[in-house]
């Protein structure tokens, strides 16, 4: 008889709860006996049904037998390693669930079943490196490889679909063309915008509430159909009363941010073991900014405020802004919702569509210029906003990016923006200038200004620290790396511990690959620290740290985007 999602949902949250209080001591020895019969006995003195049955799945996966031909006897069950690894890997998880302190059931629920998955997905790679090392035929390898990385895209998907929140950020972040192999950008790259929308009737009970009028009174017209639904908030069309402009609300969903404030604490346990075993950098401080940030996001009437501000600065700024940025209807903004102005335009993810649509050849003149003028004017509004004002967007991901009529770029989504210390902001003008002019010692001197602390015992360490830098920092791969492989050893994480990273430094960070995967989406290779090149010199002479005679870029804006093609 199948099991309703009822009792499945019960058995999820019993397994959460047992393995929480268990006696973990018993795992290594429960594990290594696996193939004798006393197993029932080790079971009896320290697990349930349940708590064995969890750990027989996710044995059974890395563990498979071979059936044995007739007359012969049957080969192990796997490589020892891979035995060591699973152990590894399960003892962590319920050592993990021992020391949690679950406050509800659906809390349970989700810390299982994230540390469950993401064992699952680590393991099954760490595994399959052991297995494929064996493979000489390089064509065989590299096939086994893409259906490795299909298999886990298929899992981290389903992972980050089933438990929403703030792991829709994690599929932002990680669901790159520079970062992840090409079968996960395919399938995360469908999160963008897709949370679960809440129902409508609980979105008018957030706005009157909010906004302390009746919804009648306010709107002449509200789509019920919400535009787009990310992890924090949705957004609707509608028109107010007596206008004839349309306007977006955005409204948060109910109950959300305790939900993700869990979600990224158990990230932040993952982090710690990563850069324990795996990645040498400091995972740890890169998810305590996330969390600061992340839990800025839940105050409307601060991502009203930052609009304001960078619209205003970009507008001031320039004769025309590079990017739109909609304009906030002040009367109607408060801590859950708030009103601004609608653009009408296309997701930047469509835009391959919407040439098709158009009958323009997408390897033609027409095209190419249309997505370099997209990337200049965003190139152009991040570089003064970080460098020049220090107070910039930092979710330039997809999804926050429209392309209006004349190839003009919206950037949508302020709920996370960052305030540089004058301090790292010139620091990090210096680290451009670093890469731009390809300076490794100077790049050296920016990171100890940045208070990025680095271990490292190969012989080439000052060539390797600034592989790191451009990695980092630049949206221009060094020579010879097509994407980020972090767990090869010929990495320059891998050679360069990031023992201390500054956890402000982050969205910055962030930003620029974000910007890199925007730039690989496009198919244009360049590189941001050479066209910032003049406005981090411009900041640095403001500041007295360059004089007249140090500059290089002497019509700073005439030469911007130079090289770019």
């Amino acid at each position: 008889m199948k099991a309703s999602s009822r009792q499945v949902a019960s058995h999820v949250q019993s397994w959460s709860r047992m393995i929480c209080f268990s006696n973990t001591a018993c795992l290594p020895e429960l594990l290594s006996n696996s193939r004798r019969n006393n197993n029932q006995a080790i079971f009896s003195r320290h697990m349930t049904v349940h708590q064995y049955s969890v750990i027989h799945s996710i044995k059974s996966t890395y563990c498979i037998p071979v059936t044995a031909k007739p007359g012969k006897k049957k080969k192990q069950t796997a490589h020892l390693k891979d035995v060591v690894i699973t152990q590894c890997l399960v003892f962590l998880i319920l050592k993990t669930f021992k020391k949690s302190s679950l406050l509800s059931l659906d809390h349970g629920s989700v810390l299982f079943s994230f540390w469950v998955r993401a064992a699952d997905i680590y393991t099954g790679y760490k595994v399959f490196q052991l297995r494929v090392s064996l493979v000489k035929d390089v064509e065989k390898r590299e096939a086994l490889w893409e259906g490795q990385h299909e298999l886990a895209a298929k899992k981290i998907y389903a992972m980050c679909s089933d438990l929403g929140g703030f792991f829709l950020k994690v599929a932002q972040i990680i669901g790159k063309p520079d970062l992840a192999p090409a079968a996960w950008v395919r399938r995360l790259v469908t999160l963008y915008d897709r949370a679960p929308p809440t129902p409508f009737d609980a979105v008018k009970l957030v706005l009157e509430k909010e906004l302390g009028r009746s919804m009648e009174d306010i709107f002449e017209r509200f789509d019920v159909e919400p535009l787009g639904s990310a992890s924090i908030a949705q957004v609707h069309r509608a028109r107010l009363k007596g206008d004839k402009s349309d306007v977006v609300v955005k409204v948060q969903h109910p109950g959300v941010q305790a939900l993700m404030m869990t979600d990224i604490h158990n990230l932040q346990a993952f982090a710690l073991y990563m850069q324990k075993t795996d990645i040498k950098f400091d995972l740890f401080s890169v998810t305590k900014e996330m969390e600061k940030q992340i839990g800025y996001e839940f105050d409307f009437t601060r991502e009203a405020n930052a609009m304001e501000r960078i619209r205003q600065f970009l507008y001031e700024n320039n004769k025309t802004s590079p990017v739109l940025v909609p304009r906030v209807l002040k009367d109607m903004v408060s801590r859950r919702a708030f009103v601004m102005e609608y653009m009408e335009g296309i997701p930047i993810l469509n835009l391959g569509d919407e040439i098709a649509k158009r009958g323009i050849n997408p390897g033609g003149k027409i095209a190419a210029a249309a997505k370099r003028n997209i990337l200049k004017s965003l190139t152009l509004a991040y570089g003064q906003m970080i460098l020049k004002s220090g107070f910039f967007h930092a979710d330039p991901h997809p999804g926050n990016i429209l392309i209006c009529k004349g190839s003009k770029v919206a950037l949508l989504d302020y709920g996370q923006v960052k305030d540089l210390p004058d301090k790292l902001r010139l620091g990090y003008a210096n680290l451009v200038l670093a890469i731009a002019d390809g300076n490794p010692i100077r790049a050296a001197e920016s990171y100890r200004e940045l208070g990025i602390g680095t271990l490292s015992k190969c012989e080439n360490e000052l060539q390797e620290l600034f592989t790191l830098a451009q990695t980092m920092f630049d949206t221009k791969l060094p020579p010879g790396v097509a994407m980020l492989q972090p767990f090869s050893e010929d990495s320059s994480i891998k050679k360069i511990s990031v023992e201390t990273f500054p956890e402000e430094l982050y969205s910055v960070l962030r930003t620029v690959h974000l910007m890199r995967g925007l730039s690989v989406g496009l198919g244009i290779n360049y590189s941001c620290a050479e066209q910032w090149r003049p406005i981090a010199e411009e900041a640095l002479h403001l500041a007295g740290r360059l004089k007249d005679t140090d500059l290089k870029t002497k019509h700073g804006r005439q030469s911007f985007f130079r090289r770019l093609l």
